[in-house]
């Protein structure tokens, strides 16, 4: 028998991705479809249970504790469920911005039974996880790096064999879950232990290293222990509690010239949340931040093991002036918390532009829109100005990316060949967006190769991405491609503070044009070594194998352009000394150069692998990612890691899915129409398809009893018009015959401040000397909430005093705005309400373009609940007021389906036809038959007074009554 865990693609992508696997008990005594009946001796199913490790295990036992910590095995503490974390440890070792961290977890299974054990830790996205290891009951499971085809190729075999592990998919901004369960018998005792590797990044003058601490029970030996070396000397070092007040003054922090150790290890009584509680209080993030000496402008070149690293960082320099436009998606799906909150970090943004710089701001939808069509410097007044612009912007319709950002480039392309800008000045694009593009050219190869042609290489371009449902690849690739970067955005989080910590770290750009080299006979397989900008705070990282040719020193030599003038430094370094020092140190990496250019390099093959232009390069740089991680034993989205017993003999198998888009929009208060979001159409129930129920009309006789839906005033085709009068039970129905461009007043009510006007079209030609006329535009106005909103065949626009929304019948979505809410179904209609008491319903009619005769055109439909006020009229609103009818002289007429009779209504006597018309909620196409009383004459006598009184001349007039 033989155990193997296989972890695929676990980090170091942009995406969120985690991995959980089941220790699962192999054998020719063991099915993981079926448990072990332990009385009866025979097999029964399991249903969901984990798989089980059970005490036949127990003869291979090794201790996996201390002496020390044997002895300490009675302080236990209560859990009530029987799961005892007898310790967690943590270390940390950062050696010259190289990271390697330890987590250590011992569980004993106190139980009088059998039960699952979880380990379930966060690891940093940007890191590398280099190893696993567990102990189940002295049988030790060891991880080791293989190809990712290796891996699912034994994992199709344990699927074969049915002994596939369990997956568990999570995502926590910045982080990994990294999750595993086994189902241990009582008694058990279990130790999981997890490496991982990352480079310290800095950002705004700060290394940050951070841990999220959640043991989830209290824990009798607990520590974390980050020990720093830093050959140059260490500046600073703090660590801020965000773990809460109670632990203030336990985490311990002592330094020196170039160490310090940080240490947090409380007590079972200090991690308790009250002094009786048996749940523990640690649950936050651990974070050290320090920063280090810099001696000169050259930077630190440090050479160690053969390998060499150049850490760049220069300081005491002017900035340079920038000419910066910002781009800013205000589609649909921008509207509450992501625009707020946006608008919130611009204010602040602009308010931090220096007297040199010079900027613009282009925002986009559908449609591309400037601030200023040029460049501008950021005087108070310009910036001023632009923050009211910013705080004006209503977000909606679609996302034209492709366009928005050629605008940028022109602008920048434009103030560069006038002279406008300094030429030894920063120009960059931020783009801000949160989902794919919808409008325009909207594939996003060709976006990527339309930006690439036109971005100059003095331009940089940076994406930031709000939240999940934007293509984070896309963003990152064309960021890339154009010399800058991209960062995710979580919605869910202080998004205005995450846009300003990012501005922050590309506001101040120090030099341009950075080139840093070395002796070609001294140094091979260098990373990155030019670049287009440094910006204060941040942190330029060089490395390489340093060539055995005794050379005693390593020189570089950096060129670079600064605001003033063209810099040329120099940084030089003994090859053997550090090494020496190394040796001398505890808490170390004495291989951490060697490691560091692996890091480097393999993140630098994965960024060059998402741009590669052939399948052909990406295979070759899949060749060398693979190569570099199973020598430096580095879990990328490449390559796997196996976990088998030390025997061989013993099997387990786990896997990491894709990460799917996830979408993460914040409400805030009102939702909007969007094609990127995750939104939902929920029309009211008058609305929704109708049911056929049956009901008799003593009137006609048995003969013409039909089954009715549920009755309701629409009003139809060309146009037609179907009064449902409620209690009399009774629709009526009556044509209108006006003229194409004509205004009609459907529902005007001055005292609620509503009003529904629909203006005519005609139909492409004549048919029988007869101009058909339909509804081509239904316009719903609400005074008092300023609102109004225009239907047409093309789209709906939303207005709010001077903003307009404007939507096409591609999307589906809601949008609330001062009690009146707009819900677009795709494609089929629109329905209106209005502080939940007035509603109405556009269905969009769409024909065959190639028709003789026919043209798209609206239908209305209105429920007879509606609560208008007694002021309301209009060719429908009218009927709310039901009028008394009376039917009587039913006889047949000229057409046997027709049946004719007499209408008492309104004091008129009125000649009716018995015929039918079509409610069209249900089936677009064909329709519901609603049979009606037919009104002569466009509705004379049922109507008050003709119906030319109801023409108005604007589509948000209200009916004028004599």
């Amino acid at each position: 028998m033989r155990h193997l865990v296989c972890f695929i693609g676990l980090l170091f992508v942009s995406k969120a991705s985690s991995l959980d696997f089941f220790v699962e008990e192999i054998g020719d005594f063991y099915d993981p479809r079926f448990g072990q009946d332990e009385e009866q001796g025979n097999i029964k199913t399991s249903g969901q249970s984990p798989p089980k490790l059970i005490n036949r295990y127990e003869r291979n036992r090794r201790s996996i504790f201390t002496a020390d910590e044997v002895e300490n095995e009675e302080v236990e503490v209560e859990t009530g469920d029987g799961i005892h974390i007898h310790s967690y440890k943590v270390e940390a070792r950062i050696t010259s911005r190289f990271a390697h961290t330890t987590i250590c977890s011992r569980v004993i299974n106190t139980a009088q039974h059998a039960q699952s054990v979880v380990f379930n830790v966060q690891i940093p996205k940007s890191a590398f996880i280099s190893n696993f290891t567990m102990d189940v009951n002295g049988i030790t499971f060891i991880g080791s790096v293989k190809e990712k085809t290796v891996a699912r190729s034994l994992y199709a075999k344990a699927r074969a064999r049915g002994k596939a592990a369990g997956i568990v998919r999570t995502n926590s901004n910045d982080m990994e879950t990294f999750k595993t369960e086994v189902h241990v018998p009582e008694g058990s005792k279990i130790q999981f232990e997890i490496h991982y590797q990352g480079m310290m990044q800095r950002k705004l003058g700060v290394y940050e290293y951070n841990l999220n601490l959640q043991p989830g029970k209290l824990v009798p030996q607990f520590q974390v222990d980050v020990y720093i070396y830093e050959p140059k000397g260490i500046a600073f070092v703090r660590a801020p509690n965000f773990l809460g007040e109670q632990f203030e003054g336990l985490i311990k922090v002592t330094n020196s010239n170039q160490k310090a150790h940080v240490c947090f290890k409380p007590t079972l009584h200090q991690q308790r949340k009250c002094h009786n509680c048996s749940s523990t209080a640690v649950d936050g993030d651990f974070t050290v931040q320090y920063d280090v000496s810099r001696e000169n402008n050259g930077g630190d070149l440090q050479v160690s093991d053969g390998y060499f690293v150049h850490f760049f960082a220069p300081i005491n320099l002017s900035p340079l002036p920038k000419n910066i436009i910002f781009v800013i998606d205000v589609s649909g799906s921008m509207w509450g918390l992501k625009m707020k909150q946006t608008v919130q970090a611009m204010q602040t943004i602009l308010d931090d532009l220096g007297h040199d710089d010079f900027f613009s701001i282009i925002d986009f939808n559908h449609n591309v829109r400037c601030w200023s069509d040029e460049l501008v410097p950021a005087t108070s007044i310009q910036t001023s100005e632009a923050k009211k612009y910013i705080q004006e912007i209503q977000p909606n319709g679609g996302t034209n990316i492709n366009e928005a950002l050629l605008r940028a480039t022109h602008m920048l392309s434009n103030a560069m060949n006038y002279g406008v800008i300094d030429p030894r000045s920063v120009s960059m694009i931020i783009l801000v967006s949160d989902g794919d593009p919808t409008v325009g050219e909207i594939k996003l190869s060709a976006i990527q190769k339309n930006v690439k042609k036109r971005m100059r290489d003095e331009f940089s371009l940076f994406s930031l991405g709000m939240g999940f449902d934007v293509d984070y690849d896309f963003l990152e690739r064309i960021a890339l491609e154009n010399r800058g970067m991209a960062q995710r955005i979580y919605a869910n989080q202080d998004a205005s503070q995450q846009l300003k910590d990012f501005y922050q770290q590309v506001s101040s750009p120090l030099l341009r044009k950075i080139l840093i080299e070395y002796p070609d006979e001294a140094v091979t397989d260098v990373t990155q070594n030019s670049f287009d900008k440094y910006f204060s705070g941040s942190e330029l990282v060089v490395a390489g194998r340093v060539e055995p040719h005794g050379y005693s020193v390593l020189q570089s030599v950096i060129t670079a352009s600064s605001g003033t003038m063209d810099l040329s430094l120099q940084a030089v370094a003994d090859v053997h000394e550090l090494d020496e020092i190394l040796a001398l140190q505890k808490y170390v990496n004495p291989g951490f150069a060697r490691q560091l250019w692996a890091y480097i390099t393999v993140n630098q093959l994965l960024a060059e692998r998402s741009l590669a232009s052939t399948a052909a390069k990406k295979r070759k740089i899949t060749q060398r990612i693979v190569s570099m991680a199973l020598q430096h034993q580095f879990v990328t989205p490449m390559t796997a890691m196996l976990v088998e017993s030390e025997s061989g003999d013993e099997r387990l198998l786990a896997d990491s899915p894709k990460d799917p888009k996830q979408g993460c929009c914040s409400g805030g208060g009102s939702s909007v129409m969007g094609r990127k979001g995750s939104l939902t159409y929920n029309p009211p129930p008058w609305a929704q398809f109708p049911t056929a129920q049956p009901t008799a009309l003593a009137q006609i006789g048995p003969s013409l009893v039909e089954a009715l839906p549920n009755h309701i005033t629409l009003v139809e085709n060309d146009p037609h018009f179907i009064i449902h009068l409620s209690k009399s039970k009774q629709d009526i129905c009556f044509n209108i015959d006006s003229e194409p461009g004509k205004i009609l007043n459907l529902v005007s009510d001055p005292d609620l401040g509503v009003v529904v006007n629909g203006q005519l079209i005609g139909a492409k030609k004549l048919e029988e000397t007869k101009m058909s006329t339909f509804f081509g535009t239904i316009a719903i106005y609400c005074k008092k909430q300023d609102m109004k909103v225009e239907i047409s065949t093309e789209h709906i626009s939303v207005m709010n005093g001077k903003y307009a929304h404007l939507f096409s019948w591609e999307e589906t979505g809601n949008m609330t705005q001062n009690g009146v809410k707009i819900s677009i179904k795709k494609d089929t209609h629109v329905t209106v309400s209005v502080n939940e008491k007035i509603s109405f319903m556009v269905l969009l009619h769409r024909v065959w373009k190639k028709h003789p005769v026919n043209v798209d055109f609206l239908g209305v439909y209105t429920p007879h609940t509606n609560m208008f006020s007694p002021e309301v009229h209009g060719l429908l609103g009218q009927f709310f007021s039901e009028p008394e009818v009376k039917v009587f002289n039913v006889h047949p007429g000229s057409d046997p389906k027709k049946p004719e009779a007499t209408m008492e209504v309104k004091g008129h006597k009125l000649a009716v036809t018995r015929g039918w018309q079509k409610d069209y909620r249900a089936d677009k196409v064909y329709g519901t038959n609603v049979y009606c009383w037919f009104i002569h004459n466009s509705g004379k006598g049922f109507i008050d007074g003709h119906y030319k009184d109801y023409i108005v001349p604007h589509l948000d007039s209200f009916l004028q009554r004599p």
